[in-house]
């Protein structure tokens, strides 16, 4: 099966029209229990939510069971508020939590010989194929993956296979394949399908799951004036369904700037960015854009910590965003980082290499904290006397004072590059 729908203006496709796409794909599917995987409340703008629910209604309304369990692969569970948001009118006690080291199987493994062939011979370990246990539970003849094709940091462009392997997946591929995007290179990633991360997904898929009742139903969406607009819907079983949601995501999400950003201010929400493991989509997604010795400010009112569990928090103000070099060497030598490559990889993504610098603007964790890891700080209600989000508009903006700086209201829905350098290296 193959289905699509793209917006035919700038307003994006309808409530209707969506819930019609949805209704189509149903057609000839007679499933008695199904698993819903929608993404946690980082991806609220995917307008996944949205379309879990409708499933939920249509599917109810044929006699059919309805489970669903946020992808939140290492995130904490969602809360109460963050539900009742996204997903209205499903009680909350519905909400399956899937656990991203103990509530998984083993269901094969990606070879070494694999490994070498798709990073040039950058990574060569074997990496375990896991998976929450309810993907592979037969009772389920239909399991839904809603979510949002968009850049991303570790597998080029997000979703469709990811959003198994890493959303539901287990500690070995999550881990390992955050690590091989770190050696390859991120920015050599970012933007891009067929990167050697989406390369494991795709084996994985092809070689363990085949047989499993996937349905993608991939959103490409922006959010001007943080209302979610949907400009494309592609429903598929097969990696169809993913191309061609990755080149409207490129039209939408892929900002080439006309010259490298000197001072580029990025505002997170307080609901949704509460620790610098989320927050640093800030730095993943303007690097490519910001000038040598240029300043990435990080608006953050939200931010209360750095990791999303206890044990990455730990490893974080342990080793901080200080660089490759130095995370490598302690990577080395430390038992903790190799048992969690996945906050190593984080801490190499996140630092500028000290080719820019990072300013975390912050007000419900101490500046002293933001600096032990390597950051700048600032506080967030003196720098938004300056900054103010509720005066600057998206894009270029010059202040009274003369200054030009490049605002970003939610660096999650997008990618910027400097485009005179991108066309030098390409």
């Amino acid at each position: 099966m193959y289905l699509e729908l793209k917006a035919q203006t700038e307003k994006g496709l309808t409530n209707g029209e969506i819930s019609g796409m949805l209704e189509r794909s149903l057609d000839g599917l007679n499933p008695k229990k199904v698993l819903i995987l929608p993404p946690d409340f980082t991806r609220y703008h995917s307008n996944a939510g949205f379309i879990t629910c409708e499933y939920r209604r249509m599917l109810m309304e044929r006699g059919c069971q309805v489970d669903i369990m946020p992808a939140l692969g290492t995130h904490e569970p969602v809360s109460l508020e963050q539900w009742e948001i996204m997903f209205p009118g499903i009680p909350y006690r519905e909400m399956l939590v899937h656990n991203w080291r103990t509530d998984i199987v083993r269901i094969g493994e990606v070879p070494g010989e694999y490994m070498s062939k798709i990073t040039g011979g950058l990574w060569t370990e074997p990496i375990s194929c896991e998976i929450n246990r309810r993907v592979m539970d037969e009772s389920y003849d239909l399991i839904l993956s809603p979510g949002q094709v968009v850049p991303h940091e570790v597998v080029g462009m997000s979703n469709e296979s990811k959003n198994l392997f890493v959303g539901v997946g287990g500690s070995d591929m999550i881990n390992k394949s955050h690590m091989v995007c770190s050696v390859f290179g991120i920015e050599r990633i970012m933007g891009k399908d067929h990167s050697p991360v989406r390369k494991i997904f795709d084996y994985c898929r092809e070689n363990f799951l085949s047989a499993r009742p996937v349905l993608f139903v991939l959103t490409v969406t922006t959010a001007p004036e943080n209302e979610i607009v949907t400009h494309g819907l592609f429903v598929g079983s097969d990696r169809r369904a993913l191309e061609e949601a990755i080149a409207l995501s490129r039209e939408k999400n892929i900002v080439f700037v006309e010259k490298p950003l000197k001072k580029c201010v990025v505002y997170l929400r307080d609901d949704e960015f509460k620790t610098t493991w989320l927050g640093n989509k800030s730095v993943y997604r303007t690097r490519m854009a910001i000038a040598d010795g240029g300043e990435l400010i990080v608006l953050a009112p939200g931010i209360v910590r750095f990791g999303e569990d206890l044990e990455v928090d730990r490893i974080v103000r342990k080793y901080g965003y200080k660089g490759t070099p130095y995370i490598m060497e302690q990577f080395g030598e430390n038992k903790d980082l190799k048992e969690n490559m996945g906050a190593a990889a984080h801490l190499i993504q996140a630092s500028s290499e000290g080719r820019f610098n990072i300013t975390y603007a912050v007000n419900k964790i101490t500046k002293e904290e933001i600096e032990s890891v390597g950051f700048h700080a600032a506080d967030y209600y003196e720098m938004i006397k300056k900054y103010d989000p509720e005066k600057l508009t998206y894009g270029w903006n010059v202040l009274p004072d003369g200054e030009e700086i490049y605002y970003i209201p939610n660096p999650a829905l997008g990618l910027w590059i400097d485009k005179t350098k991108y066309e030098r290296e390409t």
